[in-house]
């Protein structure tokens, strides 16, 4: 489970139900408290009955309300301020600006809270050993994803990626068991990422998802789960600073694979500095 259950919970609150939200309401909102309440304290406090704080303590990936009480008790309480600030309409540019900021900064964060080591030597395993890799997103996540294929073209990986989402779903029913998929949702839910999603486990494909929904289909359907925290805010989608937490976690990842082949990494990149080298001008 992340570090910061309060963040994540932040970060995902439009996922669960309005009896849901409640609790999370409260544990936001009154943090200190709900840190060292009883189950019977948190029902009180959040006019959410025990039986269904007891069901979400396990629906969020928890064995028991202890454990979630435990993780709850361990959030730093420097981490219990504000995840973004509110655009208002008195907002000047100057403001603007440092929400905007606070807002990336603050993913980012929460972002690296949740991941931990075994997770990314996990999927760095993934990669390094697969045939081929593909990175598959669409929309904003297409982004994502050809930063990806950018990116890892300067590693010894055979890596593919496109724009377009038919070949996308081309490449998807091309690959295999000895292959793995990078797939990028910031929502999870995207019918077709998940037809791609699908098609690749079908074929046996190891699938990373790089999502903001823990719960998503996507994840769900997923080999190894890769989160990117980001809370909804006014005139700004949480999509925005998702697409920056994400694109970090690609770039974590093509420093660890970087790292770990180091020597033919450094090849592959001097012998595609010299060859972009000629296209310049002197």
């Amino acid at each position: 489970m992340p570090s910061n259950i309060i963040a994540q919970l932040r970060a995902q609150k439009k996922q669960y139900n309005t009896t849901e939200n409640k609790l999370i309401d409260y544990i936001i909102t009154d943090s200190e408290r709900a840190r060292e309440a009883t189950i019977k304290e948190l029902s009180i406090g959040s006019g959410v009955s025990t039986a269904t704080i007891s069901r979400f303590a396990k629906k969020i990936g928890f064995d028991s309300f202890r454990d979630f009480s435990v993780a709850l008790a361990s959030v730093p309480a420097s981490s219990k301020t504000d995840f973004f600030g509110e655009i208002t309409d008195d907002d000047d540019t100057a403001a603007i600006g440092k929400k905007v900021f606070a807002g990336a900064s603050n993913a980012l964060n929460a972002t690296i809270n949740n991941l931990t080591a075994v997770l990314l030597d996990t999927a760095s395993h993934y990669l390094i050993n697969a045939k081929r890799v593909g990175f598959f997103g669409i929309g904003g996540s297409s982004i994502v994803a050809f930063n990806a294929y950018h990116k890892f073209l300067r590693t010894p990986l055979d890596v593919i990626a496109h724009p377009d989402y038919d070949i996308q779903l081309m490449q998807a029913v091309k690959l295999d068991s000895d292959d793995t998929a990078v797939v990028i949702s910031h929502s999870g839910r995207n019918k077709d990422t998940l037809l791609i999603a699908r098609k690749l486990k079908e074929n046996g494909v190891k699938v990373i998802a790089i999502t903001s929904f823990a719960d998503s289909p996507l994840a769900k359907i997923s080999d190894l789960v890769l989160l990117s925290l980001a809370e909804e805010i006014n005139f700004r989608s949480e999509s925005m600073s998702s697409l920056i937490a994400q694109i970090t976690i690609i770039d974590t990842l093509f420093t660890i694979v970087g790292s770990q082949l180091s020597k033919n990494t450094q090849n592959v990149v001097d012998t595609m500095r010299n060859v972009i080298e000629e296209t310049r001008s002197h």
